[in-house]
C-alpha cells in the first residue's frame, strides 16, 4: 500500500507532527566554498576572481559522463560568462548540494515503511533527509534534475549583483544592464566581471532570482557530427595529455603502496598465513591483517602484490556462492508466486492454463569492468583522517571510515577525485575503509589499489535473474495478454542495507528475500497491452549484488524486446509494424522508432538481413527518455560482430548536444560489452574469470559505426547515459537472429550459437 503524506500525518498523531516539524524546519550550512586571494564566493556554486575567472563547484562525481562540463555550462549561460574563463572545483561534501531527486527515488531504501511520503522531487522529507545526511550521491542520471535550478539561481543572483555594481558606477538602473561573455554592458558602457566583483559583493541578489527567459539548451540541428562546439568539454585536454589526476595518481610525502587479498565471497575470516614467507621481498614494509583480508604495504604496488602471492593466505568462509546453486534457485523461483509489480486487466485469466507462447530466459551476473580499479589513498594524523577517493556517495564513505576508525565523521575529510569509469561500482566504499585501516596500522599515508582479480572478487555485480514470459494472441496475431515473471534477489534492498544501513556485504544478504519495487522498476514494457502482469519473485542467492548502469531496465529491455521480436516472427508480423501497433500511447517513442528505421534503411528484419531493432523508455519524475536502435550484426570466427548502430533518441531539452551524443554512443558500446560478455560464473565463492581481457569486451577494432540523431523537444530534460546501454543488447540479439543465429534467451549470449 502506498501511504499518502496526509494519511501518514493523521495516522501517526504526535509522531506525524514531529516528522512534519522536522521536515519543515530550516537548514543552515556553513559556506562550502572558500575563496582564495582575490576571489569572491556567490552562494554555494561559484566564485568570481578579480582576474575574471569564474570557478564553478561540481558536487557530482565525474566518471566520464561530462558533469564537470554540464554544470559549469549551465552557470556560464545563466551568468553570461566567457567560457574561456570558466574553471571547475570539486565541491566539498555538504548538505548545500543535497540530491533531493535521488533521495526521493531511493526513498524505499532509507524510509522503507513510508517511502510514499518522500517520493517526488518536491518532497520535503526527501529534501530534509538529503540535506541532513549530506546526501550528494551521483546515480540514476539525476545530476541535472537535482542541481540545475540551484546552479542557475546562484548564477542569476551573481549576475544581478554584478549588474547592480555596474549600474551604481554608471548611474543607471541595474535592470538596464546585460551580462555577456564575461562583461556587463549598458549602451556604450562596459565593465568586466573582474572589475566589478569586489563592489558586487556589497549588494544583495533579488529574491526570487531573475532567471533568463530560456533555460540553458542547445538544439540538435545546430550540431551535426563534426560541427564546431560552443562548449567543449573542460576535462578533455588534461585527459588527452595525461595530466588528469585520478584516484591512483595521488602522491603524498612518505606514502607507501598497498595490495590486498580478500577471502572468498561470503562470511570470510582470515585464517593461517605466514608473513615470513615474504621475507626478502624487495620493497616490502609490513603485512597487515583484517577480518576477511590480508594486505601488504611496500614501496611500490607490485612489490606488495608479489609479497601477498608468496604468503598465499588462507581463509575460512561460509555461505560461499556457487553459480550452479544460483541457477537452480532462480529456476525454482519461476515456479512460485511473486510480488505483483504491475497489473492491468486480467492477464492470468486471459492466458488461462495454456499460453499461446512462452519462453524462459537467464541473466548472468554482470561486472562493471571499469578502466580504473578501486583505489583510495588515506593519511591519518593528529586524530584526523584524510581520504583521496573517487566516490559516487562521498558522505557514505566518510561515515563508514569514521565508524571503522572510531572517529567522529567531522574528523574525516574527503577530497573528491574523478573516476576512470564507474557504472555505479563506486557507490560502494569497501576499498576506502580498507585504505584507512591500513594507513592507521602502518602509521603512514597509504595508497591501496585493488588488482583486477580483487575487483571481480570483492566488487558487486548486477544481479543474476531468471525470467518467464507468456502471451496470448488474437487470431490476427495482435497481443492480448502478457505475463512477465522475473526471479532475482531484492538487489536494491540489499544495496540499501549497505549504503544506508551500514551492513556488511554478508549481513545485507538477508535482505535479498523480500519485496523490492526498485529492483523491478525497469521490467514494465512501454507498450499498450490490454492485459498485463509483471511479477518479481525475490530469491536468496548468497551472491552479494549491486547496482550497474541501467540496472533493472537492462534486464527488462532485453527480456521484452527480444521476446517481442520472437513473437512477431511466430505470428508472421514484421517487427517494426508490430511495435508501432502497440505504441499508440507512446508517440515520442514511436517517432524515435520510425526515424531510426528510416535512417538505417530498415529492410524488415527478414532472415539473412542481419538487422535488428529495439526501443525503450525510461522515466525520472516527469522527465522521459526515449530511444530506438537498429543494429546490424553477425557472427564470425571471432564471435559477435556489430557493424553499425543507428540510434534516435528523444531526451527532451538538451544542455550539451555533443555530450549527449557521447553518452548515447558510450552506452551503446557498454551494451555491446554486456551482450558479448562482461560476466563471470562463481565456484566456491570465487569468480571464475579474473582478467579484463577474458570478459569478451569490445576492442577498438570491434567498435561499429554509430549514427546518432536526437529529436528536438521542449519536454523536461532527461539524462541519456543509460539509454544506449539498456537497448543495445536486445537490438544486437534481434540482429543476430535475423542473420541466422538462434534466438537469444540468455544474457550475455556469447555462448549461444546459430
Amino acid at each position: 500500500m502506498k501511504l499518502s503524506r496526509r494519511g501518514f500525518f493523521f495516522g501517526m498523531g504526535t509522531g506525524g507532527v514531529l516528522l512534519a516539524a522536522w521536515a519543515l524546519s530550516p537548514r543552515h550550512f556553513a559556506p562550502p566554498l572558500r575563496p582564495g586571494a582575490g576571489e569572491y564566493a556567490f552562494d554555494a556554486w561559484l566564485k568570481i576572481g578579480q582576474d575574471g575567472v569564474v570557478s564553478v563547484a561540481v558536487p557530482q562525481l565525474e566518471m566520464g559522463q561530462g558533469i564537470t562540463t554540464l554544470l559549469p555550462q549551465i552557470v556560464a549561460m545563466e551568468l553570461g560568462a566567457d567560457w574561456r574563463q570558466i574553471a571547475v572545483e570539486p565541491a566539498p561534501v555538504s548538505g548545500a548540494y543535497a540530491n533531493t531527486v535521488l533521495a526521493g527515488e531511493w526513498a524505499p531504501l532509507w524510509l522503507p515503511l513510508f517511502a510514499g511520503l518522500a517520493d517526488g522531487s518536491d518532497s520535503l522529507l526527501a529534501r530534509r533527509f538529503a540535506e541532513n545526511e549530506a546526501f550528494t550521491a551521483t546515480a540514476d542520471g539525476t545530476s541535472l534534475a537535482a542541481h540545475e535550478m540551484a546552479a542557475r539561481a546562484a548564477a542569476a543572483g551573481a549576475r544581478a549583483m554584478l549588474a547592480k555594481a555596474a549600474a551604481a558606477r554608471w548611474g543607471v538602473g541595474w535592470e538596464e544592464c546585460e551580462a555577456q561573455n564575461g562583461m556587463v554592458l549598458q549602451g556604450k558602457n562596459k565593465a568586466s566581471f573582474g572589475e566589478l566583483v569586489a563592489d558586487a559583493t556589497g549588494y544583495s541578489p533579488p529574491h526570487p532570482p531573475v532567471l533568463r527567459a530560456e533555460a540553458p539548451r542547445e538544439r540538435p540541428g545546430e550540431f551535426p557530427p563534426g560541427a564546431p562546439l560552443h562548449f567543449a568539454r573542460l576535462d578533455l585536454p588534461s585527459k588527452v595529455d595525461g595530466s588528469h589526476a585520478f584516484a591512483g595518481d595521488i602522491r603524498l610525502p612518505d606514502m607507501a603502496f598497498a595490495a590486498i587479498h580478500h577471502g572468498p565471497i561470503g562470511d570470510a575470516k582470515l585464517g593461517h598465513y605466514d608473513p615470513h614467507a615474504a621475507d626478502g621481498q624487495p620493497g616490502l614494509i609490513e603485512v597487515i591483517a583484517g577480518k576477511g583480508w590480508l594486505a601488504a604495504v611496500a614501496s611500490n604496488w607490485w612489490a606488495a602484490e608479489k609479497a601477498l602471492a608468496r604468503i598465499a593466505p588462507r581463509f575460512l568462509s561460509r555461505g560461499k556462492p556457487d553459480s550452479d546453486r544460483i541457477d537452480q534457485a532462480l529456476a525454482e523461483g519461476l515456479n512460485r508466486d511473486g510480488d505483483t509489480v504491475v497489473a492491468v486487466g486480467d492477464a492470468q485469466g486471459t492466458l488461462g492454463t495454456k499460453p499461446d507462447f512462452s519462453a524462459d530466459y537467464t541473466i548472468a551476473p554482470a561486472l562493471h569492468a571499469t578502466v580504473e580499479t578501486a583505489s583510495a589513498t588515506a593519511r591519518i594524523e593528529n586524530g584526523r583522517c584524510e581520504l583521496w577517493v573517487a566516490s559516487q556517495a562521498p558522505q557514505a564513505v566518510r561515515l563508514a571510515v569514521a565508524k571503522a576508525l572510531g572517529f567522529a565523521v567531522e574528523d574525516v575529510t574527503l577530497y573528491p577525485l574523478p573516476a576512470g569509469g564507474s557504472f555505479d561500482a563506486r557507490l560502494e566504499h569497501d576499498h576506502a575503509v580498507e585504505a584507512a585501516l591500513i594507513a592507521k596500522a602502518a602509521k603512514r599515508p597509504v595508497q591501496l589499489i585493488w588488482s583486477r582479480w580483487q575487483e571481480h572478487l570483492a566488487g558487486r555485480p548486477r544481479t543474476p535473474a531468471a525470467a518467464r514470459l507468456s502471451v496470448k494472441v488474437a487470431p490476427d496475431g495482435s497481443l492480448t495478454a502478457i505475463a512477465i515473471k522475473v526471479a532475482m534477489p531484492a538487489t536494491a534492498r540489499e544495496f540499501g542495507g549497505r549504503l544506508f544501513g551500514g551492513r556488511s556485504a554478508f549481513a545485507a544478504l538477508e535482505l535479498q528475500d523480500g519485496s523490492d519495487p526498485l529492483a523491478s522498476a525497469g521490467l514494465t514494457p512501454p507498450y499498450a497491452i490490454p492485459n498485463l502482469l509483471v511479477e518479481h519473485v525475490p530469491v536468496q542467492t548468497q551472491l552479494p549484488t549491486g547496482r550497474l548502469r541501467g540496472n533493472s531496465h537492462g534486464i527488462g529491455a532485453f527480456l521484452i524486446e527480444t521476446f517481442l521480436d520472437e513473437l512477431a516472427a511466430k505470428v508472421r508480423r514484421e517487427p517494426l509494424s508490430y511495435r508501432m501497433f502497440l505504441l499508440g500511447a507512446q508517440p515520442r517513442l514511436a517517432a524515435c522508432l520510425q526515424r531510426a528505421a528510416t535512417l538505417a534503411e530498415w529492410g524488415g528484419g527478414a532472415g539473412g538481413s542481419g538487422q535488428g531493432l529495439a526501443c525503450w523508455k525510461m522515466t525520472l519524475g516527469e522527465a522521459e527518455g526515449h530511444i530506438a536502435v537498429v543494429a546490424s550484426a553477425r557472427r564470425d570466427e571471432r564471435g559477435i560482430r556489430v557493424d553499425k548502430f543507428t540510434a534516435v533518441a528523444d531526451i527532451g531539452r538538451i544542455v550539451n548536444v555533443d555530450i549527449a551524443r557521447q553518452q548515447i554512443e558510450g552506452g551503446l558500446l557498454f551494451g555491446l560489452g554486456l551482450a558479448a560478455g562482461s560476466s563471470t560464473r562463481y565456484a566456491m565463492g570465487l569468480p571464475t574469470i579474473g582478467r579484463l581481457g577474458l570478459l569478451g569486451l569490445p576492442l577498438l577494432a570491434d567498435c561499429p559505426e554509430i549514427v546518432t540523431e536526437f529529436i528536438d523537444s521542449d519536454a523536461p530534460l532527461f539524462d541519456p547515459g543509460e539509454l544506449g546501454a539498456v537497448v543495445a543488447p536486445p537490438a544486437i540479439a534481434n540482429a543476430l537472429a535475423s542473420s541466422g543465429s538462434i534466438r537469444a534467451h540468455a544474457l550475455p549470449f556469447n555462448g549461444e550459437q546459430g
